[in-house]
């Protein structure tokens, strides 16, 4: 586990470089209230991982979908979701087994259904800076 502490946007280059020395699984749960910045770093991680894609955030889509040199990446979004059964409803297992890496956004309501080794990273945004713990 480690934390760190960002104050300008440029700051993320550094957070997804970090997360991507430590990423070990497929999958990476991004906590953080509205505003935080998962999104902004899911599109630095993208640009990282040799994307080319248009990074956007999956709010309604619910879940996006990028190529990038080392395999598909899922960009989930389950703000929306009422229950676990929603995510089944849209694949997600399908979704976790068959990607390089899957980035899930408010990932709170199906947590406890992934049997897969994951990584979480928490965003808590305060007035003037950024707090990230990884782990």
């Amino acid at each position: 586990m480690w934390e760190a502490e960002i104050n300008t946007i440029t700051e993320w280059k550094t957070i997804a470089s970090r997360v991507l020395q430590n990423l070990d699984t497929s999958v990476l749960l991004l906590k953080g209230n509205l505003g935080a910045g998962k999104t902004t770093f899911t599109q630095e991680l993208l640009l990282q991982l040799g994307s080319t894609d248009e990074v956007s955030s999956p709010t309604y889509s619910i879940v996006n979908e990028y190529d990038t040199p080392k395999g598909k990446v899922y960009h989930f979004d389950l703000y929306r979701l009422k229950n676990t059964e929603e995510a089944y409803d849209i694949g997600i297992e399908e979704y976790l087994d068959n990607a390089y890496l899957c980035i899930i956004e408010w990932p709170e309501i199906y947590e406890e259904e992934i049997d897969l080794p994951f990584h979480e990273m928490l965003i808590e945004n305060t007035e003037n800076t950024r707090k990230i713990k990884f782990k």
